[in-house]
């Protein structure tokens, strides 16, 4: 069986590399397809010595720093790769790989991490955050979105089965292509984030400062319980807004980026760790709970795939309704009355292992060629 994937891009190690990664395990016959390679060389290790085939973005100018803003030819450029050789086509899509271009007599299945959000549902706070509400440049950005979204639901026809990586992105498959989707959730690398059990007194939270992960209500919910000590870890755009929200508050510690040893060290030892955002998946959830750590986290999205929550028998962390600083003051108060066991938390994240993600995927190829 002659075995391709396709995948949109490669320029970081991320979590849409990480299926990739194990794809790559599964069938490591396969030949890789993408539109451009721009992988520092320290982080290729995961592509197992090959070289990917690139389309024609990846000759063009300014490509390296800029390649995204080719969004546009990159329909056409998913679409000129030859499949007409493979017998099973897997694409990893979280944009156009989805609609490279399959026949008869081919298997073509997708694991989707998630619709194009910026043609979707959230157009308009992209436009806003980029600036372009007004003027030539959003009306043309618009225009383009448009044409992508009438191209995104006709392409996603194309694949033979279609995979979420979470029951929240299934939900958003059928809502913008009318299609159902199975379940398969993302590998995470349980054997690295090992059980400790024994926990000190402080809760984390983990995570890249950008908007959407909401860590400034986590830093001023903090603050308002000056009896509880929060680390913070990590960085970016949006760390002058944490730091004003924690005020200076001697209970919370900003750590920065961290190295990944500490950062398994400081999951492993955390009372609970804390999460805000509304996530496709959250695979630093499932490293907490790898680490025997319970979670304290949103309830929408994919942590809800992810944490057992009371009033089930064996509970591995609990939700927040609702994304405000009173909402997750209630959960921390709350979990402080309950009892969660760290072998509980450890035997829920085995279900996310690398080699339950690979059994899933090669049942479902199976199952889909007979």
């Amino acid at each position: 069986m002659k075995v391709a994937i396709v995948h949109e891009w490669l320029d970081s190690f991320a979590g849409s590399e990480r299926v990739v990664e194990q794809l790559l395990a599964e069938w490591p016959e396969a030949d890789l397809f993408v539109l451009c390679d721009f992988m520092p060389e320290a982080e290729r290790g995961f592509l197992r010595g090959k070289a990917p085939r690139t389309s024609f973005i990846q000759r063009l100018p300014f490509a390296r720093k800029h390649f995204r803003k080719y969004l546009g030819l990159m329909p056409i450029a998913i679409e000129q790769f030859d499949m007409s050789g493979y017998d099973l086509v897997l694409s990893s899509s979280h944009a156009v790989a989805k609609g490279v271009i399959t026949g008869p007599g081919q298997l073509h299945v997708s694991y989707v991490h998630s619709p194009m959000r910026y043609a979707w549902d959230l157009q308009h706070q992209y436009l806003r955050e980029a600036g372009m509400e007004r003027g030539l440049k959003g009306l043309y950005t618009r225009h383009l979105l448009h044409k992508l979204r009438i191209w995104d639901r006709a392409s996603a026809l194309s694949p033979d089965v279609v995979l979420a990586n979470s029951s929240y992105i299934a939900e958003r498959i059928r809502k913008v292509w009318r299609r159902d989707s199975i379940v398969v959730h993302p590998p995470v690398d349980v054997e690295r984030f090992a059980l400790r059990a024994e926990k000190e007194g402080f809760y984390l939270t983990a995570s890249r400062m950008v908007p959407y992960k909401r860590i400034e209500l986590v830093a001023e919910a903090f603050r308002r319980m000056p009896d509880r000590r929060l680390v913070v870890v990590g960085d970016g755009a949006n760390e002058a807004r944490v730091r004003e929200a924690a005020g200076g508050a001697p209970n919370i510690e900003f750590r920065g980026r961290v190295g990944t040893e500490e950062l398994v060290r400081l999951t492993q030892a955390a009372r609970a760790a804390v999460f805000a955002a509304e996530e496709d998946f959250g695979i630093a959830t499932v490293e907490a709970q790898a680490c025997g750590t319970p979670v304290i986290a949103f309830g929408k999205g994919g942590a809800c795939d992810i944490v057992v929550a009371p009033p089930a028998e064996r509970p591995t962390g609990l939700f927040f309704a609702e994304q405000s600083t009173e909402a997750i003051v209630a959960a921390v108060e709350r979990f402080e009355t309950l009892r969660f066991a760290p072998e509980d938390c450890r035997a829920n994240a085995e279900r996310f292992s690398h080699a339950a993600f690979r059994a899933k995927m090669r049942g479902i190829v199976e199952e889909a060629r007979r």
